[in-house]
């Protein structure tokens, strides 16, 4: 009798382990710890890489994860784990896997090599359905062990772009792009496939290909516009400012050889409003280190430059360091003269109010935003 109720104990047991959804590990526990556990239990590594602020990350976890659904088929077969992408352990992890999309789950094998990944939330059975798919799926390894190998030929890099590109791994898209585009910038202008590929996958201003493009615009602009090749080059200018800043333990450093380097390249690129990236990285860096004599310096010296123009939203947004209550009342008071420029040029005609952001209409005026901002540095409530 004794053992029947414990046969039936351990059945009770494993019905509630499955019942109860996906089993993850405890908080705290790295990729390192779950490989050791993978290899003891002979399993493979789901990875949920989340934020704290991402609406579906937090869906998943809240609607999927919790489903008996997703116990009984995930709990088998895999370590779970959990990883906030931007804590201390999870933001250069983040990085070394090229996380750029939240959610991302990335599952490896036990020995913590990426074999698969799938991005974005879904329905419990459409999100075991990819599982399962990419967990048998072996091909991304196989394709960047041809890479590192030194495999070039054509075909086999638009297929390796193309997993590339689908996993959301941006740096090793580029690179796999730029060996496609070598020796081929000319026939950008002609070649539809080649220009999607410039358009879709570079991001390195330091490339070649993105240098040749820069220094002779009429191959996009040509045949896709103005507009198109302005966006591109911001794009890609804007998003490298990233790698100029390194964030450890609370405290922003500028990587000063890579700044350097970053603005001579875009003085020999001859890159319209130049300026703005060199002054917006500072500006950003500043921020971080809550170095306001210095921040509002790079800000005025924006406002001065007669080849930039900063437009409302953009005012708007550098006053946000200093809404709180704890800001040294002269830095608030420099940033409100620089708002009330704006509105005496507003109320003058010789700028008009922004009523909308590409497509998107304001709930209101920037002039009416501009003074709430001027109140609120005030210490002043709405209506007041």
């Amino acid at each position: 009798m004794k053992k029947i109720y414990s046969t039936l104990f351990a059945l009770l047991a494993a019905t509630s382990l499955m019942a109860q959804g996906m089993i993850f590990e405890p908080d705290g526990t790295t990729l390192e710890q779950a490989s050791v556990k993978a290899k003891a239990e002979k399993k493979l590594i789901f990875l949920d890489c989340y934020t704290d602020w991402c609406g579906p990350c937090k869906k998943m976890a809240r609607e999927v994860f919790p489903d008996p659904k997703a116990g009984e088929f995930m709990n088998p077969r895999f370590i779970n784990l959990k990883i906030n992408m931007e804590s201390e352990y999870g933001a250069p992890l983040a990085k070394k896997l090229q996380i750029s999309a939240y959610p991302t789950f990335v599952i490896f094998n036990a020995e913590a090599q990426e074999i698969g990944r799938l991005v974005g939330g879904s329905p419990v059975d459409d999100f075991l359905a990819k599982v399962k798919d990419k967990s048998q799926d072996n091909t991304s390894a196989d394709l960047e062990t041809r890479w590192k190998n030194g495999d070039r030929d054509p075909q086999f890099l638009k297929q390796y772009l193309a997993t590339l590109t689908s996993a959301y791994k941006s740096d090793d898209a580029n690179d796999v792009a730029e060996a496609i585009l070598k020796g081929n910038e000319s026939k950008i202008a002609t070649d539809a496939e080649l220009r999607s590929i410039f358009m879709r996958n570079i991001n390195n201003p330091f490339s070649d290909v993105f240098q040749y493009v820069v220094k002779n615009p009429n191959v996009i602009t040509d045949v896709m516009g103005t507009n198109a090749y302005e966006m591109k080059v911001n794009s890609v200018l804007s998003n490298y400012q990233r790698n100029l800043i390194n964030e450890e333990d609370g405290k922003a450093t500028l990587d000063q050889q890579k700044f350097d380097k970053y603005v001579d390249l875009l003085k020999d690129m001859n890159v319209p409003q130049a300026d703005h990236y060199r002054l917006t990285t500072l500006i950003t860096y500043y921020e971080k280190n809550q170095d306001f004599d210095n921040y509002i310096a790079c800000v005025k010296e924006y406002l001065a430059n007669t080849e930039l123009d900063a437009n409302d939203m953009q005012l708007a947004n550098w006053v946000k360091p200093f809404a709180g209550p704890e800001v040294d009342k002269s830095y608030k008071d420099q940033m409100k003269t620089i708002l009330q420029t704006r509105l005496i040029e507003i109320k003058a005609g010789k700028r008009q109010p922004m009523t909308q952001i590409g497509n998107m209409r304001l709930s209101r005026p920037t002039d009416e935003l501009l003074e709430m901002i001027i109140n609120a540095l005030d210490g002043k409530m709405p209506g007041q």
